[in-house]
């Protein structure tokens, strides 16, 4: 009999669903949870989707890291691209600097280095933190590191796809620019969303559930997925992907 999914692997589940059938997906460092769900999908495509996932060594064909990301982006060659930020309000809007009157910050975030260059170019840029809280999910953020949405005469190709978090799936509509609750994960109730949630969101008149794990994924997972994210992330394959 199956185990039930871990937290881990019913995210990278759900982040795999909007990823697949693209070409090609970047994931930064510091994601081993998306980067589950990237090699999830190219194990499942055949090669179709190809993964780049940055601090591989197999799974990472640059020999400039990050530079190179930036370049196929700006070439229109990468699909889809997991980011995430320390503060994230409901323009989509989001803040890796940190909180507080700049520069005098309270908190300090890792730095925005690549993120707005990203976040214009990359067609579907999907925004995932596993933290849904006021703190994270915010009115307004303190510091714009990339912008959610942009002014008519800008030319950008990239932007917001869906944020999701450990509660719900939300996707982006970028003409209304803001969210729109797309499904609740298993559990989780509408209020608690609300209550957790610092910005303002459409809710459809039927909210769907997140679906469960489909059986042959966590089987995937499991098995060959695990052994793709061990070289990069070892111990996060050793504690947070359950047995089959």
């Amino acid at each position: 009999m199956t185990a039930p999914p871990t937290a881990d692997e019913f995210l990278a589940c759900v982040l795999a669903r909007t990823i697949e059938g693209l070409r090609n997906v970047a994931v930064g460092t510091s994601s081993p949870v998306a980067a589950t769900a990237a090699l999830l999908v190219e194990t499942e495509s055949a090669g179709r989707t190809r993964a780049s996932i940055l601090g591989s060594r197999r799974y990472n064909p640059f020999n400039d890291g990050g530079s190179e990301i930036h370049d196929r982006a700006a070439q229109g060659r990468i699909d889809a691209f997991f980011l995430g930020g320390g503060q994230i309000d409901g323009r989509g809007n989001i803040n890796l600097v940190g909180t507080g009157s700049y520069p005098g910050v309270n908190v300090r975030f890792p730095g925005g280095y690549g993120s707005a260059f990203l976040y214009f170019l990359i067609p579907r840029v999907i925004l995932f933190r596993e933290e849904h809280s006021r703190r994270v999910l915010v009115p307004k953020v303190d510091f714009v590191s990339a912008p959610g949405t942009s002014p008519p005469a800008v030319h950008r190709t990239g932007g917001p796809h869906a944020l999701v978090t450990r509660l719900c799936v939300m996707e982006f509509d970028r003409a209304a620019g803001g969210f729109r609750l797309q499904s609740l994960h298993p559990g989780v109730e509408l209020a608690e969303v609300r209550d957790a949630t610092g910005f303002d969101f459409e809710i459809p008149a039927d909210v769907a559930r997140t679906p469960a794990p489909e059986p042959g994924r966590l089987e995937l997972i499991r098995g060959v997925v695990r052994e793709q994210v061990a070289e990069t992330y070892p111990e996060f394959a050793k504690t947070r992907i359950g047995d089959a």
